[in-house]
């Protein structure tokens, strides 16, 4: 058996890194850069640090920003229009993980246009072609869709969120700058953050799990719980540690999968719009707890890195539980809920179906019956 790494070609790490931007579209020849962000990164300004780099290297582009939070399949098919309309050959992704995913499908499209219905891209994406050459540049420290093979896209008329995973997706080059995210309000940054967290605690203990992922896990463990609540402080080096930390926790989950959580998070987004980083924080003690007697002795080296003292000396009941509770009280600490109102008991059974059937529960560590999603999906309520 083998294991397989997909990572970017290059990326660019630190302060004043997206000045790294214009070397890159030089050395590709790029002649018309297509710029795929949200309109609240347009309207507050941040966009046009990007476009205005741009601008002033007399380099042509077009800005695309009808992204929704969640994209849909529709979004994507107007930004595939869009991106012919103006015969880009380059795109420039900036945003969260909306604008990231978005820019993945559509430059998947341009390449491999049999797949312009968008849904037949579900699960692994047997495209053959590579995505148009796309430098990602992230605003939120959550998502790592910089640096993942991964994205998703809302079915609005079947209610549904779907994951599709392939290689040919990655963007070739990432421009990790932490001043990018200095003007996430509180509630992003603390959700994004939480977000990265479960990347890094359900990637570490995924069935696929290996010696050089869980080195990222791990890592990025740490530095989340170090760094999150600096970030939500809006502390310059919260801000870095926690760029850096979602990354890593990238490099690894995308190459090994990653579970329930996920899995039981798409459908709240899908059914109420919940916030994807809101979703899995408040799943995550949850879920946590149904999967702890499948993972041996892994909850003792997230309560390590997670900063829990004396770990060694407890038995595995006592580390598991500390690992579970240093998951909620950093929730607790910046400001994740712990209900979703919007549940109704009539939802369970669907909410259930769909967690199900989702791309990520295979890579759980442990089956799960419809009745126990149905149970967990009930904790929130």
């Amino acid at each position: 058996m083998s294991n397989r790494i997909v990572l970017n070609t290059i990326s660019y790490h630190g302060s004043g890194a997206i000045n790294e931007i214009i070397g890159e579209i030089e050395r590709g020849a790029y002649k018309h850069i297509f710029v795929c962000t949200d309109p609240d990164l347009v309207k507050f300004g941040v966009t046009a640090k990007i476009t205005d780099l741009l601008s002033k290297n007399n380099i042509p582009f077009t800005v695309y920003d009808k992204i929704k939070p969640n994209p849909t399949i529709q979004n994507v098919q107007d930004g595939v229009a869009a991106f012919k309309e103006c015969k880009a050959d380059a795109i420039i992704a900036v945003g969260g993980g909306s604008s990231m995913d978005t820019a993945k499908a559509v430059g998947i499209i341009i390449t491999n246009p049999e797949f312009e219905d968008v849904r037949s891209l579900e699960g692994l994406s047997p495209t053959k072609n590579h995505a148009v050459p796309t430098i990602a540049v992230p605003t939120t420290a959550g998502t790592a869709a910089e640096v993942t093979i991964n994205y998703v896209i809302t079915d609005v008329e079947k209610q549904r969120k779907f994951v599709c995973v392939d290689p040919n997706d990655i963007p070739s080059v990432s421009i990790v700058d932490p001043d990018m995210m200095s003007s996430m309000p509180k509630g992003l940054t603390a959700a994004t953050g939480m977000d990265a967290l479960t990347h890094a605690i359900e990637g570490y203990i995924t069935k696929a799990a290996w010696e050089l992922t869980d080195m990222f896990h791990l890592e990025a463990i740490k530095l989340i719980s170090q760094n999150l609540r600096d970030a939500v402080a809006n502390k310059p080096e919260g801000r870095n540690g926690m760029a850096m930390a979602q990354y890593i926790a990238g490099m690894g989950f995308s190459n090994v999968g990653l579970g329930i959580d996920h899995a039981m998070a798409h459908t709240l987004s899908a059914h109420y719009d919940t916030p994807h980083g809101v979703a899995c924080a408040m799943l995550l003690p949850i879920a946590m707890e149904f999967n702890k007697e499948h993972t041996g002795e892994r909850y003792r080296e997230i309560a390590r890195a997670m900063g829990v003292a004396n770990v060694d000396s407890m038995s595995q009941t006592e580390y598991r539980d500390a690992a579970i509770a240093a998951v909620r009280k950093l929730s607790e600490d910046v400001g994740i809920p712990a209900k979703n109102e919007k549940i109704t008991e009539a939802d369970l059974k669907v909410l259930a179906k769909d967690a199900l059937a989702d791309a990520c529960y295979p890579g759980n560590p442990c089956e799960a019956t419809e009745q126990q999603v149905i149970d967990m999906f009930r904790q929130l309520m």
